[in-house]
């Protein structure tokens, strides 16, 4: 296959992922408002019916996958260690920072991840990945409501968490090329990491009912009790959107660098936007729409550059 058509396939996989992708946020809301369900608790379950989907799809359609060379594990391990406390440090930003500005500070991540990868992956950094990067994030600002000054009355703790946000996915980002530099399957590479991450989260909740809320350990782990639809919903998002997202994208870094996969993943806050208006009658206002345009200006401008240099 040429170059063309990786970078073709790589990037119609990373922006069907962030399609996917998108539709977690009305998920996650709408578990949040409706059942008041904690966030470390929804991450746990989340990334462990993640896990259990990966399981239940490899043993009806490829058992091989299951398989893992002894001298992956602790980077497996350290790759889920990273997504669990990406998905806690997530839950922190938005609660100290709320959810327009946590997406902005997350969404530092392009930049990040083009730093790390130009120094661990000597990835090449030109004017149109600066330039991309800017487009991105001044989108995503505009797209999050965070251009609203009032939205920006940060603590220091908040700062802290919403760029550790931003980092720790460009590190993840670059775990995935790692592993994809591995010869790891990017499924296989998806269902130990979430295994991992489950793992994890399964501490931070102990950790964060000793600590934070002073409750007994995981007295908050079945919050949702006997509610049909709220476990049912939460296994959706699992094993659909989360599953479908995290899988697609890990899969386009085989065929893209890591910058240019988080760039396309940048768009993630117009589909969202979208899923929000259709589901939740949620309407963007014009400096919204606006932001929507930068975002897909960037990405475009990324695609027609990279067509180029293929050519």
């Amino acid at each position: 296959m040429t170059t063309q058509q990786n970078t073709s396939r790589g990037f119609i996989i990373a922006l069907t992922a962030t399609v996917i992708w998108s539709t977690t946020g009305p998920f996650i809301s709408y578990l949040v408002v409706t059942y008041s369900l904690p966030s470390l608790v929804l991450a746990f379950w989340r990334d462990l019916f993640v896990a259990f989907g990966m399981s239940v799809g490899l043993l009806i359609f490829s058992r091989r996958l299951f398989s893992l060379e002894r001298r992956h594990w602790v980077f497996m391990v350290l790759y889920g260690l990273t997504l669990a406390v990406f998905n806690s440090m997530w839950t922190f930003s938005v609660q100290y920072n709320g959810a327009a500005v946590a997406t902005v500070l997350a969404f530092s991540s392009p930049a990040m991840t083009a730093i790390l990868s130009r120094i661990v992956f000597k990835e090449t950094f030109n004017w149109v990945k600066v330039v991309s990067i800017a487009l991105s994030f001044l989108g995503t600002i505009l797209v999050s409501g965070a251009a609203d000054p009032a939205a920006w009355k940060l603590n220091p703790l908040g700062i802290v968490f919403g760029l550790l946000t931003g980092l720790l996915f460009a590190v993840y980002n670059l775990e995935g090329k790692a592993a994809s530099d591995r010869h790891i399957d990017s499924w296989t590479a998806l269902l130990y990491s979430f295994g991992s991450a489950t793992f994890f989260l399964f501490f931070f909740n102990i950790a964060s009912d000793l600590v934070i809320t002073r409750q007994p350990a995981l007295s908050n782990m079945m919050w949702l009790g006997n509610s049909l639809p709220g476990w049912g919903l939460l296994f959706f998002l699992g094993v659909a959107p989360t599953l479908g997202g995290f899988g697609l994208y890990t899969l386009s870094i085989r065929y893209l660098s890591p910058t240019v996969s988080n760039l396309v993943a940048t768009l993630e806050p117009v589909f969202t936007a979208v899923w929000s208006y259709l589901f939740l009658s949620e309407v963007m206002n014009g400096i919204q729409l606006g932001g929507s345009f930068l975002l897909l200006l960037g990405v475009i401008l990324l695609r027609t550059a990279d067509r180029k240099v293929s050519e």
